[in-house]
């Protein structure tokens, strides 16, 4: 009898090993053929094509997200025409007038850009409200005006929403905060206008100063408030407040309190002279401080006994304002508006070496 012939070479796994319900997949891989295999594989890529594409997305929207934040935080910087930046919503801090610095900012900008963007918050006409920069914009527009390059017809910026009024002082003044050329009577004046503004809703310069200069020390907002008091005891008289050191102001007003006579003769003096400069309104308003050198000298009799010394006085102008010398036999007296104990200590001993050597080559060529 002749065997039969098996018509299919098929490895058939044990019925025990095969789950109710499912093929193995080393079943299925053995009877899939390579048009199948393909078309996994092409599947699988698409699911991870696809897996990528919506990682992607998701990152982008997530990006775009935070440029619209940071762009709303003026936190970007963006470059703005300068016909596009109004200066009038906030009353500036910075001192009227002729800038000796401007010239020095605008060479930097030359040689290598601006360092630091000026602040803008949006308007509703599409225009933009000046917050922080106010040097910076001056400088450019007066490059712009100078030179004619585009470069200089728009100026970065950081933009940011429009905010509250009071917070928008308050970025101006914490940026200035940190100037070393800020006066105490430009902060005064800043307080004195942002009061009398109805549109700052603010009873009084004390509460000026305390809204304005919150991050100043309270010994520093004190002397705030006795500029703007100062100035406007002597409303219209000064011509140089910003030169007044902070000692002087501080102690004038204190003189000016005790005796309010004293602020028509202080008036007075000052506007005797139309043509004063700085150092010379400063050295009146000093007279009325230390009035010793118009008062009347005490005779031996009349005093302790002891014999008056000989004595010069003199003032000589300074960039913080003016110094008042006195000097007498074995003796030298220098009152400025400088704290010496911050002066290094080397620089400090080389300006007095150089003082004494200088007085005593003078001396010899005198009485030599």
């Amino acid at each position: 009898m002749s065997r039969k012939r098996r018509m299919f070479d098929i490895d058939m796994p044990a019925m025990d090993d095969i789950p109710v319900g499912k093929v193995p997949d080393k079943v299925l891989e053995k009877r899939r053929g390579p048009m199948a295999t393909a078309i996994s594989e092409n599947a699988d890529a698409l699911r991870n094509q696809q897996s990528t594409e919506d990682t992607i997305r998701a990152e982008n929207d997530r990006l775009a997200h935070e440029l619209v934040r940071l762009r709303s935080e003026g936190l970007v910087t963006e470059h703005v025409a300068l016909a596009d930046v109004v200066t009038e919503k906030l009353t500036r801090d910075r001192k009227t007038g002729a800038d000796p610095e401007l010239e020095e900012l605008k060479d930097s900008i030359r040689d290598i850009g601006l360092s630091n963007p000026i602040r803008l918050e949006r308007r509703s006409d599409g225009r933009f409200d000046l917050i922080q920069g106010m040097r910076r914009l001056s400088a450019y527009r007066a490059l712009h005006e100078e030179t004619g390059e585009e470069s200089y017809a728009r100026i970065p910026a950081g933009i940011s929403d429009a905010t509250d009024l009071n917070d928008s002082y308050r970025r101006m003044v914490d940026e200035n905060l940190i100037r070393k050329d800020i006066s105490f009577a430009e902060m005064g004046a800043l307080a004195r206008a942002f009061a009398d503004d109805p549109a700052n809703d603010c009873p009084d310069v004390d509460k000026a100063v305390a809204i304005l200069f919150k991050s100043a020390s309270y010994t520093k907002r004190s002397y705030i408030r006795s500029f703007a008091s100062l100035l406007m005891m002597l409303d219209k008289v000064l011509m140089h407040p910003n030169e007044i050191p902070r000692n002087l102001g501080v102690e004038l007003k204190r003189k000016l309190d005790a005796n309010p006579g004293l602020i028509r003769q202080v008036s007075t003096a000052v506007m005797s002279e139309p043509d004063r400069d700085g150092p010379q309104e400063v050295a009146i308003l000093r007279e009325f401080v230390t009035p010793e050198n118009g008062a009347p000298k005490k005779s031996a009799a009349s005093g302790s006994g002891k014999t008056r010394r000989a004595k010069t006085t003199f003032q000589v102008s300074g960039r913080a304002g003016v110094a008042k010398c006195s000097a007498s036999s074995g003796r030298i007296e220098l009152r400025y508006d400088l704290d010496f104990t911050r002066v290094d200590r080397g620089k400090l001993e080389q300006a007095i070496a150089t003082l004494i050597d200088d007085l005593q080559g003078e001396d010899n060529l005198t009485h030599g």
